[in-house]
């Protein structure tokens, strides 16, 4: 599905037909704003027509799972940024793909499937187009902005966890806390191994080489640099904290099982002397007085007081 519009003097312009794309693009003063959801090939053709996107930037567009990067090309850049979110608590970490290009006075953005942060940019650009004196800088600023501020909860909820997962191993050891521990480690690479790329995309429109952004912009993706960097450092802190936790779940293992160990010693220390007499009482020596009640008494008596007199001495140490 294709959308488009373009903003000339502050006024908007629906462009329903996508061959009067190039029209707009040619008017100086106009700020045209391309959107593909899930393109199709006539959609992937414009692209190649209205915009004389270079071959590879097309190629990239119909490949899917691009790793997030920019390419500069000599009229335009074409980046790959990814939106997250958990689609349900517990499930796997959802990464969605965008491509965007940029060009001196357009932006085209293309996705698979929906996307609410570009929903919410689409709205407010053209709510609030006459206040915000958008020009092409602003409008890539606010759709980064959109996309990385998401990413803010998504770290709240992976702190959450890590918290749940630290009460599981202290509060109350569960032996499920070692899934919980590789599972959110694994959503801690993938979200870095997708936001460590996207800082230096921002790194790059910062130099603006070639100036494509106007130089009023570069404070704009300031703020979108020093945000990744939050979430780049929070990502790092709580990798931290899970290999803490993973070692501290072993430990508190690794003690449970010297627990477990010490009361089996105990025991079986308890009940040795009274396997030593009862074996011996048990052989079939005919001089034996077997028939004593005197001598079956005392056996009786050492083996109800010895294992008691045992138990003592080894709480008194400390040892049950």
């Amino acid at each position: 599905m294709l959308r488009a519009v373009a903003q000339i003097d502050g006024q908007f312009h629906k462009i329903a037909d996508q061959r009067e794309i190039s029209q707009y693009i040619a008017q100086p003063k106009a700020t045209v704003w391309v959107d593909l959801e899930a393109p199709t090939d006539a959609e992937i053709d414009c692209l190649r027509t209205e915009f004389k996107f270079h071959p590879l930037s097309i190629e990239d567009v119909m490949r899917d799972v691009q790793r997030p990067k920019i390419e500069v090309y000599p009229t335009y850049y074409f980046l790959v940024f990814y939106t997250l979110a958990y689609a349900k608590p517990e499930a796997p970490l959802d990464a969605r793909e965008i491509d965007i290009f940029l060009g001196t006075n357009y932006v085209v953005t293309t996705h698979d499937q929906p996307l609410h942060e570009l929903e919410e940019v689409w709205e407010r650009w053209q709510r609030n187009g006459d206040d915000m004196a958008m020009d092409m800088g602003q409008l890539l600023y606010l759709i980064f902005d959109s996309i990385v501020d998401e990413y803010f909860p998504l770290i709240d909820v992976l702190a959450d966890r890590v918290e749940d997962v630290e009460q599981h191993i202290f509060e109350k050891f569960n032996k499920e806390a070692l899934e919980d521990i590789f599972s959110l480690k694994k959503d801690l690479l993938a979200l870095r191994r997708i936001v460590s790329p996207e800082r230096d995309v921002i790194n790059v429109l910062l130099r603006r080489d070639p100036p494509i952004l106007p130089s009023n912009a570069v404070i704009y993706f300031q703020d979108v640099y020093d945000h990744v960097l939050r979430v780049l450092d929070s990502v790092d802190t709580y990798r931290d904290l899970l290999s803490s936790a993973l070692d501290a779940y072993l430990s508190v293992q690794s003690n449970n099982l010297n627990e477990v160990m010490r009361r089996l010693t105990v025991i079986s220390t308890i009940f040795l002397p009274l396997t030593f007499i009862t074996g011996f009482f048990g052989m079939n020596f005919d001089a034996l007085p077997i028939h004593s009640n005197i001598l079956l008494g005392v056996s009786l008596f050492i083996m109800v007081i010895l294992p008691l007199g045992m138990l003592l001495y080894f709480r008194q140490r400390g040892w049950s």
